[in-house]
């Protein structure tokens, strides 16, 4: 049997023995070092002298020095510590309150709810059971298909992979050598995008059907107004933001309230910035825009802007530095044919870089934007303002007390840990500090989240610690394992032979384009994401420049596919974790059902995403220029 034909046996048999329920990681060693050793075996030498062992040695070693995997551990442990916690129950009961009125109320404010949580922890298994527990029920009690119930919690529940931060995201990029940030950037819209297409289904079918989710009842869209309020209300005005300036500048009414109904001229300040987070939020948020885009990237521009004579009077090397740049010049030709005949012995070895993931380019660089303000800039940034403004002046003259009760709920349960995700991700994108300082920052911010809930004691604490060591150890391994596998099957002629196929079919870009992601999509009914990526996506990568696709769009394009991963059956992860937290009356063929919808929805995001690329490659283009 030829080598590449022992590849080829290789990665079928790898997908065998892992239907089978073997251990991925481990697998893929055994693999990989058993048909390594025959791909490197010398009869003239000792079996201990194999080069399959070196092999080993530097692919592990190359695990451990990968910058881009240290983030994994913190952004998990963020995720943990949140779910431990319990920091979500507040968060659902007022985003429920604020869609009362919304057709499917319920499992709209599921899908926002397990959406934000999944940005935030970025943890499948850990959204789709807490929000099972949540949130199941109570559409189940409140007369609300079966099928529409599980479908958007197993569907929602699965976004956090998608959407940054994401530990998928940041295996892909190890894997790929590619740029974590770019990455983080190009799968941001597209993640919302398809969080908006569920939204869409959900509605639309609760408005064709209205029997999948039936109304609430008139007491479930009644909000608890407490006293003092209620008397502002009675004695001010019903707008609560001009009935708290009011009282601030006649507060005589407040001291003939009851007691209960009394207000400190301290507690109606609170309630006035409480009122005015709406506009602070937007306002902050403009001016952050105005200022990366214009001011940042304008003196960015200026800067590279040197005069000719200037970098070319910098450039010039004096006469004294001449002769020591020859010497130097001689010192690297010198070496550089030492280095020539070591990679000549080691030639097999060192060929495997690229196909184990070991690209010399930093994973985690981040190119800085040099184009400066985009065209029609002011024009569009001044719309957006007026649109908000719009919006802000409508949503306050209808500012009654309910509303303000609401927006206090969504304040205390949202808009820390909002804050929180928003930060992680503003300082990523930004290129302010690396993905690995900022999911620091994440894990301290979750930390001091929780504790100031009082909902995170020691024994919380080590469960938390303890999940993260398991789920960074299973996702280390499985590196390992996958870089020595793919080197091997490197070795033998696999991916060669693999190219070779492709090219002789002679497809065109948008041919291979379906042809990679329609493999992607049904190798995600029988496995999981994490064989996917580390398996089979490093076969299509070296295709790549010749159909010459944009990695970061075929990248993008992966990501939304494998949440076909979750949502497939028989392996369908998100099902088995609903079926575990739901009641009895649930079965798996139901939450099946209420699963497959959501695979259409994915097939139909991706082919808006190819339709048009801008919606993929616009922010990395806007943040990092190129």
């Amino acid at each position: 049997m030829s080598d590449p034909i022992l590849g080829l046996v290789m990665l079928g048999l790898i997908i065998f023995v892992i239907m089978l329920g073997f251990p991925t990681a481990f697998t893929l060693m055994g693999l990989g070092m058993m048909f390594g050793f025959v791909a490197f075996y010398d009869p003239s030498q000792s079996w201990a002298a194999n080069k399959v062992f070196t092999l080993m040695v530097q692919r592990t070693f190359g695990g451990m020095t990968n910058d881009v995997l240290l983030s994994i551990p913190l952004f998990v442990l963020m995720g943990y510590v949140m779910e431990r916690g319990a920091l979500v129950d507040k968060m659902f009961y007022s985003i429920q309150l604020a869609f009362r009125r919304v057709p499917a109320s319920l499992a709209v404010a599921t899908l926002i709810v397990c959406t934000f949580w999944g940005i935030a922890s970025g943890l499948v298994g850990a959204v789709v059971v807490l929000m099972g527990v949540i949130a199941m029920k109570p559409m189940l009690n409140a007369g609300y298909d079966t099928r529409l119930a599980a479908g958007v919690i197993t569907a929602g529940g699965t976004l956090g992979i998608l959407i940054p931060p994401s530990v998928m995201i940041i295996v892909y990029a190890a894997v790929a050598g590619q740029s974590v940030v770019k990455l983080y950037a190009a799968a941001m819209v597209p993640g919302f995008f398809l969080a908006f297409l569920y939204l869409v289904y959900i509605i639309g079918w609760a408005l064709i059907n209205p029997k999948v989710a039936p109304k609430l009842p008139p007491e479930k869209l009644i909000v608890p107004v407490p006293a003092p309020i209620r008397f502002l209300g009675e004695h001010y005005s019903r707008n609560m933001l001009l009935a708290s300036f009011k009282a601030l500048i006649s507060p005589g009414k407040l001291l003939k309230a009851p007691a209960e109904a009394r207000l400190t001229i301290k507690q109606i300040v609170k309630n006035v910035f409480a009122a005015l987070t709406p506009f602070f939020l937007i306002a902050v948020t403009m001016w952050g825009v105005w200022w990366y885009v214009i001011i940042h990237q304008q003196a960015e521009k200026d800067a590279q802007n040197v005069p000719v004579a200037t970098q070319v009077a910098k450039a010039a090397p004096t006469a004294a530095a001449e002769p020591v740049e020859e010497e130097l010049v001689a010192i690297d030709a010198t070496s550089s044919k030492i280095k020539s005949k070591a990679v000549e012995e080691d030639a097999p070895l060192v060929a495997l870089d690229a196909a184990a993931g070991d690209d010399p380019v930093d994973a985690g660089a981040v190119v800085e934007a040099n184009n400066g303000p985009p065209e029609n800039f002011e024009l569009y940034f001044g719309l957006t303002c007026v649109l908000f403004g719009l919006l802000l002046v409508y949503y306050y003259l209808k500012f009654d007390e309910e509303q303000f009760e609401i927006l206090k709920l969504l304040i205390e349960s949202v808009m820390p840990l909002g804050v929180l995700t928003l930060l992680v991700l503003a300082v990523i994108l930004l290129g302010i500090t690396t993905a690995t300082e900022s999911a620091a920052v994440g894990a301290l911010g979750a930390f001091i989240l929780a504790l100031q809930a009082g909902t995170l004691d020691f024994e919380r604490t080590k469960q938390a610690v303890f999940l993260t060591a398991k789920t960074t150890s299973m996702v280390c391994w499985l590196f390992v394992g996958s870089a020595l596998f793919s080197a091997v099957f490197t070795i033998l002629g696999g991916q060669s032979i693999i190219e070779k196929w492709v090219l002789m079919l002679d497809l065109t870009p948008i041919q291979f384009m379906l042809l990679s992601q329609a493999i992607i999509f049904f190798l995600g009914w029988p496995l999981e994401w994490t064989e996917i990526i580390v398996i089979f996506v490093p076969i299509f990568l070296p295709l790549l420049a010749h159909f010459n696709i944009d990695p970061l769009l075929w990248g993008t394009l992966v990501f939304v596919n494998l949440q076909a991963a979750f949502l497939s059956p028989p392996v369908a992860m998100s099902a088995f974790y609903l079926k575990g937290v739901s009641p009895p009356s649930v079965t798996l063929n139901q939450i099946f059902a209420g699963m497959m919808p959501y695979m259409f929805i994915v097939i139909a995001c991706m082919a808006f995403m190819y339709v048009w690329p801008g919606m993929t490659l616009w922010l990395p283009k806007f943040l990092y220029g190129g």
